[in-house]
């Protein structure tokens, strides 16, 4: 799929350092992408997370090609990899959605995340700011699940947090907005892959 989408296409936007991508990846991407009716989700390949060290870290150029292979041996067609970024000189994620904002004014964007981010979220620059520019859509992850609904960040969204039975509505709201999802948890992790490698 183009990185031109037409007018009022829905974008899921997942970010991350994809160190490796895997199959936790392409789960959330796409239960989320049914649960929320998105057109299409967008793995963003960080060239450097602001708050992982740089050490361990291969190079943006291998994980976004072992990602895109990742992606294209799934056979996932709504799932488009990105290094969007680069081309953006941002690495923050409120500066990434303010430039993809400014370049495509007509698309719908919602932010992906675990549930394990969530509990970090408050540690992101400008996290309220972000709540502000999107909507944001939570799913599950194993251990993580009631820890992010009870967090910091979703109470500061307490108010204006939607229910899972309602998750479609979500690409439609103006942010903030807020939805956890429901569904089966993943495995997955990359910390542990690194780790048995």
């Amino acid at each position: 799929m183009s990185l031109v989408p037409p007018p009022g296409t829905t974008i899921g936007l997942m970010g991350g350092s994809f160190n490796p991508a895997h199959d936790g990846h392409l789960h959330v991407a796409r239960l989320s992408a049914r649960a929320l009716g998105l057109n299409v989700v967008w793995f963003l390949v960080s060239p450097q997370n602001p708050l992982k060290p740089a050490s361990g870290m291969e190079p943006q150029a291998k994980r976004f090609a072992a990602t895109r292979a990742l992606v294209k041996k799934s056979g996932a067609r709504n799932i488009v990899v990105t290094g969007i970024e680069a081309t953006l000189g941002t690495t923050r994620t409120i500066d990434t959605l303010r430039a993809l904002k400014r370049r495509y004014p007509l698309v719908h964007f919602v932010w992906l995340m675990g549930a394990d981010n969530m509990l970090q979220f408050p540690r992101w620059a400008k996290w309220r700011e972000i709540t502000r520019t999107v909507p944001i859509a939570v799913y599950p992850r194993p251990g993580s699940t009631l820890k992010a609904r009870l967090s910091p960040a979703a109470a500061h969204l307490r108010a204006v947090t939607i229910e899972a039975s309602d998750a479609k509505l979500l690409r439609h709201l103006e942010a903030p907005a807020l939805v956890f999802l429901e569904g089966r948890t993943h495995s997955a992790s990359a910390t542990a892959i690194r780790a048995a490698s």
